[in-house]
């Protein structure tokens, strides 16, 4: 029989729990779209196999006036014509910075450049850390087996 697995991390050491809220809405008082944060959390944690960031992701990505076709598709937005380039620069960006140890050059010049046209240094700077904490809050979910739906 498998071990217990222990409850959301965040939820057992309060303070980290805090940290991730006071730094989550710094990032979405920022001024970035809420629709694009919410669509790149949305496609990080479809990445990372993360139930409830998924969820999250989906409803706010609806929440902030992201069409059904851009949630529903987010998966596939190379392959789609429902995305902007802004969104698909911040997209390309999210899957890079998620995916860190699939290639030698994690954020190649290209993915980069591609952003740094659309988002200026401050607007870079929240969707970096937008993504990076998406990926904490997934590495914490995933291995603890946090369920989509639970408080």
């Amino acid at each position: 029989m498998p071990t217990e697995r222990v409850p959301d991390p965040a939820m057992v050491i309060p303070a980290a729990g805090s940290a991730l809220t006071a730094l989550t809405a710094a990032v979405a008082g920022a001024g970035l779209d809420g629709r694009l944060l919410a669509l790149s959390h949305l496609r990080a944690s479809q990445i990372n196999g993360c139930g409830p960031g998924v969820a999250d992701g989906a409803a706010r990505a609806r929440h902030h006036g992201a069409t059904t076709n851009q949630v529903d598709a987010v998966a596939a937005w190379r392959e789609t014509p429902w995305f902007s380039d802004e969104e698909r620069a911040a997209l390309a960006l999210t899957e890079a910075a998620t995916r860190l140890a699939d290639r030698p050059d994690p954020v190649p010049d290209a993915v980069w450049d591609v952003a740094a046209k659309h988002f200026d240094q401050k607007e870079l700077a929240v969707l970096l850390l937008s993504i990076a904490v998406t990926n904490a809050v997934n590495r914490l979910d995933v291995p603890t087996r946090q369920q989509a739906g639970n408080p």
